[in-house]
């Protein structure tokens, strides 16, 4: 069987699950973003520049040639190739002229001659040629016609227009130009962009893994934070670190875990002290129990007195376990339904439940309670209140004491004063009358049968109704408790 001290293995993360490499990933795909469009947006605005530079150069250099050759009324191969001679051939490839029929007049790969430096190409060609190029066909139709292509490191232009003569149609002139330099600049340009991308992507690489590792790095220290005061460690704190969403993370960690480290100790003290209350009454009524049993020669008297005093012990029981069943539902239940109810009311209802344990004790118990004093809350979280308090300045009290009892409004608010000239708190103690089983005098709470809860029931059942309550030394002697409750809205009036 397995141990109960055993813990439950928490299954690890997996690489590709774990945040350090989805940040780095989220980095490595914005980058990977920009590097796609360094390396394509500058190339195509390139190209789409050198379209149009050289778009505009061959309708030029197409026009010109046009222009000269549209003074012959008709195109001769001898005329033609006279004139296309005179002109300068600009570095073009290729230069076609056509009559209107789309037979060749000119060829400057046979008619003409190449660059200078080159040699002749002088092919032997069949006696009639005829262009049947698009361009061609295009321009004999009276179309001007460019088009352009980067291929294999180099610019492939071609354009043709047509030779008019008194608006008709005598011809047609098709130049080809191929451009390695432009070409292998473009090539360049590409080859430099994808050095540079290299570069900036094994930058990105290094830097999205440091970055990921520093945010996440905080991340992983508050989970084991977390982890740590899971396993009951409430005093483990993180240091905040910086001005970000981070820090403000660790800072509202930090609150927490002292709420919780509070909480702990409240338990644990409160745990602690219900044992020792309720050990205290179950040895006593133990030890009595056993003298009853032991001693077989006990008189009929002393065995009705130990267990009369078994009897009170048992009530006291019952009186803790109460107190605590109330506190429980005080803290795990939501308010219940409430209503406008007359504090004077109620004040004046539980000092005549009171009266039999004033007079027992000889005390006096005086009322001052004001009209137009309603609050919403519940008739009887209320009563039970206002029982306590009086019944405590009752009990507290010396013989021939009094005890003051007070209702009466203080702007939006209406208060509930009990004051009591009896034994009174020291100033060091005022702040912790309201905490669960602390007595300032336990010898005499024992002895007015207290438990040490009902200050507790009160101050917890007060704040339920969004109410406070405080306490505070008497002069010359004794004490005064003071509760304050919102004025119930529409009540200024009389009840």
């Amino acid at each position: 069987m397995e141990p109960k001290s055993a813990k439950k293995q928490k299954k690890p993360v997996s690489f590709f699950a774990s945040l350090q490499v989805k940040y780095a990933m989220s980095y490595l795909v914005i980058f990977a973003v920009v590097l796609i469009l360094l390396n394509t947006y500058p190339v195509i605005a390139s190209q789409d520049l050198l379209f149009t530079s050289k778009r505009d150069s061959l309708k030029s250099q197409t026009a010109v040639m046009a222009s000269a050759l549209m003074e012959l009324e008709t195109l001769s191969a001898d005329q033609v190739a006279r004139v296309m001679n005179m002109l300068d051939s600009m570095g073009l490839k290729q230069i076609l002229v056509t009559d209107p029929a789309g037979l060749i007049l000119y060829d400057s790969l046979v008619d003409g001659k190449k660059e200078a430096g080159k040699e002749e190409i002088e092919p032997e060609e069949p006696e009639y040629r005829y262009a049947l190029y698009q361009e061609v066909v295009s321009a004999l139709r009276g179309k001007d016609v460019f088009y352009s292509q980067y291929s294999s490191g180099e610019f492939i232009s071609t354009a043709a227009s047509p030779i008019m003569y008194r608006g008709i149609v005598i011809g047609a002139i098709y130049i080809l130009e191929v451009d390695q330099a432009q070409g292998e600049l473009l090539s360049s340009l590409q080859k430099n962009l994808g050095s540079i991308s290299l570069v900036i992507a094994a930058v990105t690489l290094v830097m999205s893994a440091l970055f990921s590792r520093i945010l996440t790095a905080r991340i992983a220290a508050l989970l084991r934070a977390i982890r740590i005061v899971g396993e009951g460690e409430y005093g483990h704190r993180l240091q905040p670190v910086g001005r970000d969403e981070m820090a403000q993370l660790a800072e509202e960690f930090n609150q927490l875990t002292d709420r919780l480290q509070t909480t702990e100790e409240v338990r644990r003290r409160f745990v602690s002290d219900a044992s020792h209350e309720l050990k205290t009454p179950l040895a006593s009524i133990r030890l009595l129990a056993d003298s009853i049993l032991q001693n077989e020669q006990m008189d009929r008297d002393t065995v009705r007195d130990f267990v009369t005093d078994i009897g009170d012990e048992a009530d006291r029981l019952a009186r803790i376990t109460e107190h605590l069943l109330a506190l429980t539902r005080l803290d795990s239940l939501p308010a219940g339904k409430t209503e406008l109810v007359d504090v004077g009311a109620v004040l004046e209802r539980s000092v005549n439940m009171l009266l039999p344990v004033s007079d027992a004790a000889g005390v006096t118990v005086h009322t001052s309670l004001k009209r137009a004093c309603i609050i919403r809350c519940s008739q009887d979280d209320l009563y039970q209140i206002c029982y306590n308090l009086i019944e405590n300045a009752i009990k507290y009290n010396y013989a021939d004491g009094f005890v003051y009892v007070s209702a009466y409004r203080d702007g939006d608010q209406v208060l509930i004063e009990v004051a009591d000239t009896g034994v009174g708190i020291p100033e060091e103690d005022l702040s912790k009358v309201f905490n669960r089983f602390y007595r300032v005098d336990k010898a005499r709470s024992r002895a007015a049968g207290g438990t040490g809860l009902g200050l507790s029931i009160v101050r917890d059942t007060v704040r339920r109704h969004g109410g406070w309550v405080t306490a505070r030394a008497r002069h010359p002697q004794g004490s005064v408790f003071t509760v304050g409750f919102p004025l119930a809205e529409g009540e200024e009036g009389e009840p």
